[in-house]
């Protein structure tokens, strides 16, 4: 079983702070958009966020916080998400971050089989992701030592790799980190 992770905890300093995850993209929050393709792909669904759970009370998931490794960055998120998967019996954690309005209806099953990240137009989105959950010794591991918090170096370590999606319009990966990321996102949601 395949369990989905959604990466919220970002500090969106691009955007001014605030939560991504809660801004409105066509009809709905982006995270509306994001658990709705990702529900038919997933078995239970999480959501990765420090500070108050309340602010996702609405969506009925349990929230995750980064736990010992608060600060590491969103491999403490991942991890979160390994530990809880495997309590809930999942072999395999689908990581989406919390920003990206617009990713596949097929992207589990595209993925294939853990480890495997998404790339698009040349680039590897390393957090849009299908970890095993059998990683999580090792990212433990990782993040208790110092140096690197590289999610590209970790995911390097456990023999991650790309798969190809199409880029078209929009890129299934796009992140809204900016104010005219955000615009962009919202012209494209605009009913035609």
């Amino acid at each position: 079983m395949i369990a989905g992770l959604v990466l919220a905890g970002g500090a969106a300093v691009r955007m001014g702070g605030g939560d991504k995850p809660l801004l409105a993209v066509g009809a709905a929050p982006i995270l509306a958009r994001i658990l709705a393709t990702l529900r038919p792909q997933v078995g239970p669904l999480a959501l990765s966020a420090n500070g108050d759970p309340a602010r996702f009370a609405e969506f009925g998931l349990p929230v995750l916080t980064d736990g010992p490794f608060a600060g590491a960055g969103p491999l403490a998120g991942v991890l979160a998400g390994l530990d809880w998967a495997e309590a809930q019996g999942a072999t395999a954690l689908l990581s989406v971050p919390g920003d990206t309005p617009f990713i596949p209806a097929d992207l589990a099953a595209r993925l294939g089989e853990a480890p495997a990240c998404a790339e698009s137009a040349g680039v590897r989105h390393h957090l849009v992701a299908l970890w095993p959950v059998a990683a999580r010794a090792a990212l433990r591991a990782w993040l208790g030592r110092p140096g690197s918090r590289s999610v590209r170096q970790f995911a390097g370590t456990i023999g991650m790799r790309g798969v190809a999606f199409p880029a078209g319009e929009p890129d299934p990966f796009m992140n809204v980190n900016t104010p005219d990321d955000l615009a962009r996102a919202r012209r494209i949601a605009a009913p035609r």
